[in-house]
Formats: C-alpha cells, sequence, structure tokens
C-alpha cells in the first residue's frame, strides 16, 4: 500500500496522527474524559469482535483511535453528514493505515441507525458525541444497539440541562431542569432518564455503567437490556423534585412503587408528596422538577476495574492524572443518594461562616450517617442524613460562631431557621475517615482548565467554512482595539436626544454632569 503524506497541518494524539482539521470540521480539544478503550474493553466481550459506530465522527479522530488502542474490534463505522468531513476521514483513516477496521460514512446518522436497525445489523457500541444536544439521536440510538450493547452519548448543551432553559429542556429531555447548587449531576440523573424513557417505548431498558460531569460537557457510558419484566420497574427507577427557593433543601418523589410479592415484584402507583404546601424550614414555596433518574449513576465494580487498568498502564494517557483523580473520586461517592448539597450554598443561606468540609463531614459522621464528597462539585457533599439533620448541624455551628442577628429580617428564611433550637447536638471533631482516600493521596479531581476561554468552539457551518453572521462580525471588529490605543478618536455622532429633538440648547444647563470620557453631541 502506497502511504498517503501528510497534508500541511497534522497532529498526533495518542496513536492517532490526524489531518489539521480545515472548512468547518469541527477541531475539538482534548476533553480529558475517560478514553474510549475501557467501557468496550471492560464492559463487551464477544466472540468475533466488536461493531463500532461513531455517529457524528467529524475527522474521524476517535474512530482512528478505536482501530488503534481498542483490541479485538471487528468493524468501526465513521459517519458524518459532511461531505468535506467524509473526505477528510477517508484521508486520516489512510493516513494512518486502519482502512482494514474504519470504514466511513456520509450519511444522517438517524437515518443510518434506523436502517441498521430494520437491516438487524445492530451495533455492540454507538457513541454520540453531538454539538449541543443529542436529543434527536437517542430514539434511533436505544433501538440500533444490540442486547447488552454499549452507548456512549456526550451532552454540551449544559445551559438547558442545569436550569438556565427549563422548558427547552422538558421539550428535548423529556424533565424539567432546575437552578440549584446540585444542577450538574441533575443533568446526568435527566440524560439518563430520557435514554430509559425511549428505550422503555421498545420493550428495553438501561444500565448505568459510568456518568461523569467535567468541564462544559457531561457523558455517560449505558448498557441497554431488552426485558418486558424489567421495564415495569422503569417507573420506580425515576422521580421528581422538590426544591425550596428559599433554603435550598430538595427532597425526591418516585413516580413508581415496586414491593416485593412473592418471587418477583408486584408495580403500582407511588404515594405523595413528600412536603406540605411550603417549606417546613423556611416557609417558602417549592419548585418542582424532573423527572430524573433516582437509582445509581455508576457501576461501582466497572469503576475499579477501570481503576485497575490504568494503574497497570501508567503513561498511557497524558490525562492520566486526572481520570485516575476523577474516576477515584467517583468510586467513593455515595451511590444510592440522589443529589447533593454544597458547603457555600448551606452556609449562605444562614448567612454564617463556612465550615470546613472535614469538620461537616465529621459532624455528619459523629450524628450516625454516611458521607461522601461528589465528582460534580468541589463542595458537595453527598449524605443519607435528612435535610433537618444538616439544618441542626448549621445551628450549631452558628453557636459557635454567631452571627449578627439584627441583620437578618424576620422573614428570611435565616431568621426562621436559626429561630429553632436544635434537637442534635453536634460535634465537629475532625474524624480520621472524614477524609476521603482520593483527598488524601492529593490526586487530581478537580484540575485547572488547560486554557484560557475553555470551552465549545463555534458551531461548524454545513457546507464547510465560518457562518456568514460571525464573517460580518470579525470584519466590523478587525483592528477596533489597534484604533484605540493610538488615540484614533471615533466619527462624532447625534446623540440620542438630539435624535428625538431634546438636546440642550446653547445656553442651558445641562440636568447632570456628562459622563468622563463621554463625547459631546456636534449638533
Amino acid at each position: 500500500m502506497v502511504p498517503v503524506p501528510p497534508p500541511r497541518g497534522w497532529r498526533r494524539r495518542g496513536k492517532c496522527a490526524r489531518c489539521w482539521a480545515q472548512g468547518g470540521i469541527p477541531l475539538v480539544p482534548v476533553l480529558g474524559c475517560p478514553p474510549p478503550w475501557h467501557p468496550m474493553g471492560s464492559a463487551l466481550c464477544l466472540q468475533g469482535g466488536l461493531r463500532v459506530l461513531e455517529a457524528l465522527a467529524a475527522s474521524g479522530l476517535r474512530s482512528i483511535r478505536f482501530a488503534k488502542e481498542v483490541p479485538g474490534l471487528r468493524a468501526v463505522v465513521a459517519n458524518d453528514c459532511s461531505a468535506r468531513a467524509t473526505d477528510l476521514i477517508g484521508r486520516n483513516v489512510a493516513f494512518n493505515g486502519v482502512g482494514a477496521l474504519v470504514t466511513p460514512s456520509m450519511a444522517d446518522a438517524r437515518m443510518l441507525m434506523y436502517q441498521c436497525k430494520a437491516d438487524r445489523e445492530p451495533f455492540d457500541v454507538i457513541d454520540l458525541d453531538p454539538y449541543g444536544s443529542p436529543a434527536h439521536f437517542l430514539d434511533a440510538a436505544v433501538q440500533a444497539v444490540s442486547e447488552g450493547g454499549l452507548l456512549c452519548v456526550t451532552c454540551t448543551d449544559m445551559g438547558v440541562l442545569a436550569g438556565n432553559n427549563a422548558e427547552t429542556s422538558y421539550s428535548k429531555y423529556g424533565a424539567v431542569s432546575l437552578k440549584g447548587k446540585f444542577c450538574h449531576e441533575m443533568a446526568l440523573r435527566i440524560i439518563l432518564h430520557s435514554l430509559d424513557r425511549r428505550a422503555n417505548c421498545y420493550q428495553r431498558f438501561i444500565v448505568p455503567l459510568l456518568a461523569v460531569s467535567a468541564d462544559f460537557y457531561i457523558r455517560v457510558f449505558v448498557r441497554v437490556f431488552t426485558g418486558q419484566a424489567k421495564v415495569k420497574a422503569s417507573a420506580s427507577k425515576q422521580a421528581l423534585v422538590y426544591h425550596c427557593v428559599g433554603c435550598g433543601t430538595h427532597h425526591l418523589q418516585r413516580m413508581g412503587k415496586a414491593t416485593a410479592h412473592g418471587n418477583g415484584f408486584k408495580y403500582g402507583a407511588a404515594t405523595g408528596p413528600p412536603v406540605g404546601p411550603t417549606c417546613e424550614f423556611c416557609q417558602q414555596r417549592h419548585q418542582l422538577g424532573g423527572p430524573i433518574w433516582a437509582e445509581p449513576l455508576h457501576d461501582v465494580p466497572f469503576v475499579q476495574r477501570v481503576l485497575a487498568a490504568l494503574e497497570r498502564s501508567p503513561q498511557r494517557f497524558q490525562t492520566q492524572e486526572r481520570m485516575q483523580g476523577v474516576l477515584s473520586g467517583i468510586a467513593e461517592e455515595l451511590s444510592d443518594v440522589p443529589l447533593y448539597y454544597t458547603l457555600e450554598g448551606l452556609s449562605s443561606t444562614v448567612h454564617c461562616n463556612t465550615p470546613s468540609l472535614l469538620q461537616f463531614s465529621s459532624a455528619l459522621l459523629h450524628a450516625g450517617y454516611r458521607v461522601s464528597l461528589s465528582h460534580a462539585c468541589r463542595t458537595a457533599v453527598k449524605t443519607d442524613a435528612p435535610p433537618a439533620v444538616l439544618w441542626d448541624i448549621l445551628r450549631c455551628w452558628v453557636r459557635l460562631h454567631p452571627v449578627k442577628r439584627e441583620r437578618l429580617t424576620d422573614t428570611s428564611p435565616a431568621a426562621r431557621i436559626l429561630a429553632v433550637e436544635p434537637t442534635l447536638q453536634a460535634s465537629f471533631a475532625i474524624r480520621a475517615d472524614a477524609n476521603p482516600s482520593s483527598r488524601k493521596r492529593g490526586l487530581k479531581r478537580f484540575p485547572e482548565n488547560p486554557e484560557a476561554f475553555w470551552g465549545p468552539k463555534a458551531r461548524a457551518k454545513a457546507g464547510g467554512g465560518i457562518s456568514p453572521s460571525l464573517q460580518e462580525k470579525r470584519k466590523q471588529l478587525q483592528n477596533k482595539r489597534t484604533q484605540r490605543s493610538q488615540g484614533a478618536d471615533p466619527e462624532p455622532s447625534p446623540c440620542k436626544r438630539h435624535k428625538e429633538g431634546r438636546c440642550l440648547q446653547e445656553g442651558e444647563l445641562p440636568l447632570a454632569p456628562p459622563r468622563p470620557g463621554a463625547a459631546s453631541c456636534p449638533h
């Protein structure tokens, strides 16, 4: 085979050398998420090899890494609807010498998956990594994946999933997002709920392996199975969230109820609500969010196997330290406790100094409850303690570190919470088991952003290049700062009052002194 000469610009990532992405093909920086090899190597083992689909391949980097770094693959399909992207995929595949495994494809990702379902040729692994929301690909994906196959889904529309646009979240994912301190974990649970809901339409259900919130995106790895009996239990795995707008207390209401009945289970409607008309602590109203996935986010034995694989091959990945830190934190999380509180959120509610993470965790452990951290937030606390215990601990903390009660209004959440005497005498003596192992070892659980303006880049234009609106904006802003720095004054323009016929005439006194640096009206 004649090797293809490298193009003008190319870069290497892992074992993959990739052509420089130009002409509207998105060039995504390293996200630092768990590598593409471990879900397949640890979760799936099929005779004859795995059949993999990267539905939105762009430059084909991930498909080439699959071919070079994942053993036991039968075929990899690198699909994109752009002709330029497909051409670049073909060049990259030839340049890396993986043409025997990787097949470029140009098709609509949904139509390709529906066709594979109709032809009874499902994929063992489907990777969805779109720009923004994957919502319109999920229905096809849960049908096109094989029995027990793996779905890898990435969401970068965190503004929607984190509560900024609750109505958009409902239209895309079938769940209302809330703007709370727990928004990043709630985003993970919303996408899992959406996947399970779509799978249930076809008598299928999901089993999460790993769900990660990192940087500006979330990524989940789930297996999809078929079984009518297990699908009946899906309602009891979802829950609504009651979130107090005053103190931030949250309660969960399961959508269904599963009770043991003989050798199986009996399913019925849940009873509720778990709260009254107003919050029992601050008498404020509740917001209703969800439904969300209320079962564990991770398969802990699977995460531990991935950690063991990382330790057996140190220095294999550039993000080795971060992956080890994040996965270690995930393995230590309380898997049966949905959502979390944050220390700054609790302390700001009562306007007190923030206790240290070890002090607050120790108080919960002394009270007989479990506690852990969360990989989704640096100051998060996950605990099985009821909200009343949390506020009792804060009341005891305020006794040791008083707040200025005269500054609190009688109807504020802080005043109403602190007006109640604590029934629990909290101890803030530091316990050794309050500090998790990953924190003791100093693992990189929350590393700094690798570069300025870290986040998703501009959306690629369908025909290649940048959009006309972005081109026009660049022309308008060209050399703008240079002209200002050289002292070039802009052309004077009529003021707003002159256009309205209310500009001050000569000899009149202004109503207020002009702003410093404001240009006077030439009229």
